[in-house]
């Protein structure tokens, strides 16, 4: 019985030793017996004002299965996206989680690289982060300061790690927390904490603080074969002062290049800054201020023989395209449209972009791809083929309708003229009811007027709730920036039925100046209602962000709608 026991006893033992050994072979498996012979931490900029993290972390031993990283909590708020790819090869590409927690260590906003079961030795991780994080000084906007993390957080202590800061073209170091823009750190600590800042001098373009908030490109396939395109882009200036002008990128090889502004009128000829770069100047006709809204148009033309290329089969061809592989700027939204020529059959699609949404339009005569994409830079870039069948028939299809069309219209009037006439009444000629100057004069004044104090009352208003003013000074001057409102709305209203008396072509713009008002103020309600949700945590930072690009473009266009109705009135008076 004893030897049974004893036997039972070694078994049980046996067993739990064998369990615990099993246990810690996987664990090591799973964590990676590794160290972190060097890290190199890049911080860059894109053209706009966006700061781009790279980290390349270089292993020793057997990598993990996952491999965290990160840095100081305040800087996660201003986190956009992040990617992780193989640095030996950049199509080998990894999942990142946001937002994970560091190993539970408080303080921190961690990064999390699901690596494959065949983790390489050196991998990268890139960060984008807002150009909230760039600031300029108020009296001299030439100066910028850059708060940012000197050195990555690792899990682990790393052997070296090589940090470096690479400024805008003709930049100028000043200062700040760091003494050079290139530093290293020996034996770098685990769970190292650090928020650093860097001041520097820009005195050209080569650094604009604003965000592209949508960029719509149109690709047109003519049937001669063609091929014409169209940049529309609606940017939000986020500088301290007023912005003139921007740097755009055009696909290679664009020629006959033209901007128009929001109206639709040719503004300044656009100037390649740099030969054969695609990087074109566009001077806007008039300054964008703060935290103000413009949308504007590049078209150019495309050469067909470098795109379009004829299949196997005379009626078979393709549209090859890399689209934003030099783009120096972060884009919130971005869609690109293939229009392909009347009586095209669309026969293969092909792409190569990573995240993306697509489309195929098939109207009666003419059919489309869109591919769209949230959050866009050039390490985004991306290869499209589109096959498609052309007759050379349809050559002769426009021309043939408006022959057939002028013969019908002909033979109709002829029919019209040879018919006997009744006897005519003599019309007796009315004369037209036309505004004096005056009255258009003075509702564009009153009407820029009212925006003019339902922004001070905004501003008034923000200036309370943040202590700047007393409270009896806000309510008195509340009160009488409201009284004279109320009496420019009554002046105004009187203006409105006398434009709309005085024919349909005031009528109209008046209906289309209210269904512009009322899209504004369905956008303003809109934000205050997800700053709300977002702040009592119901939405995401990124459904958030979506829905206020959403709403914003939508108040940018109803402003833009308004400006063109008061703009046009103007030229009436002249």
């Amino acid at each position: 019985m004893r030897r049974l026991t004893l036997t039972l006893i070694m078994l049980t033992l046996g067993a739990m030793l064998f369990v615990s050994i099993s246990s810690n072979i996987r664990e090591v498996r799973a964590n990676g017996d590794y160290t972190i012979k060097n890290a190199y931490h890049t911080i860059g900029f894109t053209y706009n004002g966006y700061v781009l993290i790279n980290d390349t972390i270089e292993l020793s031993g057997q990598a993990p299965n996952s491999f965290l990283l990160g840095f100081p909590y305040p800087f996660g708020s201003y986190v956009l996206r992040c990617i992780a790819f193989d640095a030996t090869d950049r199509s080998n590409m990894f999942p990142v989680t946001l937002n994970e927690p560091l190993e539970n260590r408080s303080g921190f906003y961690g990064l999390k690289v699901d690596l494959s079961s065949e983790a390489p030795q050196n991998f990268t991780i890139e960060v984008l982060l807002s150009n909230r994080l760039v600031t300029q000084e108020a009296e001299n906007t030439s100066l910028y300061t850059l708060h940012f993390p000197a050195f990555p957080s690792l899990t682990k202590t790393a052997d070296t790690c090589n940090s470096s800061i690479i400024l805008p073209t003709d930049a100028d170091f000043i200062g700040g927390t760091v003494g050079n823009l290139t530093f290293a750190e020996r034996n770098l600590s685990a769970f190292n904490y650090n928020v650093s800042s860097v001041t520097f001098l820009v005195t050209s373009v080569q650094l604009q603080v604003f965000d592209v908030d949508q960029l719509d490109r149109d690709i047109k396939v003519s049937e001669f074969g063609d091929v014409f395109g169209s940049d529309s882009y609606y940017i939000t200036n986020k500088a301290a002062d007023a912005i003139t002008s921007v740097e755009v990128v055009l696909p290679a090889g664009a020629f006959d290049v033209n901007a128009e502004d929001q109206f639709g009128r040719n503004m300044s000829q656009p100037k390649e800054t740099a030969t054969n770069t695609g990087r074109y100047g566009i001077t806007f006709s008039e300054e964008v201020k703060q935290e103000k809204s413009t949308n504007f148009v590049v078209n150019y033309r495309l050469p067909g023989e470098v795109y379009l290329k004829l299949q196997d089969g005379t009626n078979n061809l393709a549209l090859n395209m890399t689209l934003f592989q030099d783009m120096d700027y972060y884009v919130n939204q971005t869609k690109v449209t293939f229009i392909l020529p009347e009586g095209a059959k669309l026969q293969t699609f092909e792409d190569t972009l990573t995240g993306g949404s697509y489309g195929i339009m098939k109207n009666v005569f003419q059919e489309s791809v869109t591919i769209s994409k949230q959050g866009m830079i050039s390490l985004d870039n991306f290869s499209v083929r589109i096959g498609y069948e052309y007759n050379p028939l349809w050559l002769a299809f426009r021309p043939t309708i408006w022959v057939l069309t002028l013969a019908i219209v002909g033979c109709v009037a002829l029919v019209i003229i040879r018919r006997p006439k009744a006897p005519g009444t003599v019309a007796v000629p009315t004369a037209a009811l036309k505004l004096r100057p005056e009255y258009l004069k003075s509702f564009a004044e009153s009407y820029e007027e009212k925006v003019k104090i339902i922004s001070e009352i905004d501003s008034l208003k923000t200036k309370a709730q943040r202590g700047r003013i007393p409270r009896q000074r806000y309510k008195v001057q509340r009160r009488t920036l409201e009284t004279r409102l109320e009496t420019l709305s009554r002046h105004l209203e009187e203006l409105k039925e006398k434009m709309r008396s005085a024919g349909s072509h005031y009528a109209g713009l008046m209906r289309e100046l209210e269904i512009a008002e009322t899209e504004m103020n369905e956008a303003e309600t809109n934000v205050k209602s997800i700053e709300a949700r977002h702040g009592r945590g119901e939405i995401s930072l990124e459904a958030y962000r979506k829905l206020l690009g959403d709403y914003q473009r939508r108040k940018g266009k109803a402003q833009t709608t308004i400006d063109g109705i008061l703009l046009r009135l103007r030229e009436e008076i002249r």
